[in-house]
């Protein structure tokens, strides 16, 4: 005797349904990003900052030097965005290597 296989349309209504579980994934969320600020001051030389934004900020000299404009002449301006810890490193960096130098420049971060 051959037996076949038993088709979803031999089934009665009722008989053996198979429940589907959908799964819904989390909607992940962008971590939160931080703006880097250069602050003018009346003391720390502009060739310094330049300086500053080529080493930290990867910019290039006329690059930098648009930013070091902007700063001595608006009070500050926004010199990267980056995640929180990468902008806290970025500051640390500048603030310490401005000691260093005996600069009084400052660095700060603030959520975009």
């Amino acid at each position: 005797m051959i037996q076949r296989p038993i088709m979803m349309s031999d089934k009665k209504d009722g008989e053996g349904d198979a429940s589907v579980v959908l799964q819904t994934r989390p909607k992940t969320k962008r971590p939160p990003l931080y703006k880097v600020l250069l602050l003018n001051d009346d003391y720390t030389p502009m060739e310094f900052v330049v300086h500053v934004l080529e080493r930290f900020f990867g910019m290039s000299h006329a690059q930098a030097f648009e930013i070091m404009l902007t700063v001595h002449k608006k009070g500050l301006a926004v010199v990267g965005v980056f995640s929180h810890e990468i902008a806290e490193t970025k500051v640390t960096q500048v603030m310490d290597f401005a000691r260093r130098h005996q600069h009084p420049l400052q660095c700060t971060m603030e959520k975009e």
